[in-house]
């Protein structure tokens, strides 16, 4: 199923391309076009904001968007073609297509952000997450978490057209409360400790943790794991074959 499900999203250039080159483009993009990114800066500990925010916003960027956009679509078109009916009739549970979806774009994700590392250090150098073990750690299992809400997603939307529309709605909150476009320092109080309950936020602030080098909090490994338990169980209850 796994070989099979590879050999479906090879067939389909943009599902691999968007997500595997767009983090790249856009440190590319904004590490050659803004000199003050390269600058240290005083309340980063004086890091640049390419050391620790960008690389850890552009890897959150890319997990969400292929959990959230590209993988609900894929499997509600399986089901609005009758692919997801054919499968019924073999011995194969739902989990195990859950399992290798989640699989299949967590390997993605992690080749996207590889290879926004490597070409970013030599281009623009970005840093090297500096707690490289926490990384992988935190990078799998935020991924993971994502992935599993992207599952969910997909079990509960209507049909193939409704996806897009549905992943964007739950992504954009998301990629807020991440830190995508206000600092997750400037948030209030209580917006910040409602952060730290999402995936996204949880999964923000853990990934810079490992790029400046400490490790992430107990709280945040442990928001990860429990989005993907909750998430993951939930997709697996609710599935439906039609």
């Amino acid at each position: 199923m796994a070989a099979t499900e590879t050999k479906l999203l090879l067939r389909d250039p943009a599902a691999v391309i968007f997500p595997l080159l767009l983090p790249l483009a856009l440190v590319l993009v904004l590490g050659l076009g803004i000199p003050g990114l390269r600058q240290p800066m005083p309340e980063l500990g004086g890091q640049r904001w390419l050391d620790t925010q960008l690389p850890a916003t552009m890897t959150l960027l890319s997990a969400a968007l292929t959990a959230l956009t590209i993988l609900p679509v894929v499997l509600t078109t399986y089901r609005d073609s009758g692919v997801l009916r054919r499968m019924s009739t073999t011995p194969a549970p739902p989990a195990r297509l859950l399992a290798v979806q989640l699989v299949l774009y967590l390997v993605l994700v992690l080749a996207a952000t590889a290879l926004m590392i490597v070409l970013g250090r030599v281009v623009v150098g970005i840093a090297v997450p500096m707690s490289f073990a926490w990384f992988v750690l935190v990078l799998l299992l935020g991924t993971a978490a994502l992935l599993a809400l992207g599952l969910l997603l997909a079990v509960l939307t209507p049909s193939a057209k409704a996806a897009p529309g549905m992943g964007t709605l739950v992504m954009f909150p998301l990629l807020f409360f991440g830190g995508m476009w206000v600092p997750y320092e400037t948030m209030p109080a209580g917006l910040q400790r409602f952060s730290d309950l999402t995936p996204t936020g949880a999964f923000s602030q853990a990934l810079r943790a490992t790029w400046s080098g400490t490790a992430p909090q107990p709280l945040q490994l442990a928001v990860l794991a429990g989005w993907l338990l909750v998430a993951g169980i939930l997709a697996n209850r609710l599935f439906r074959w039609e």
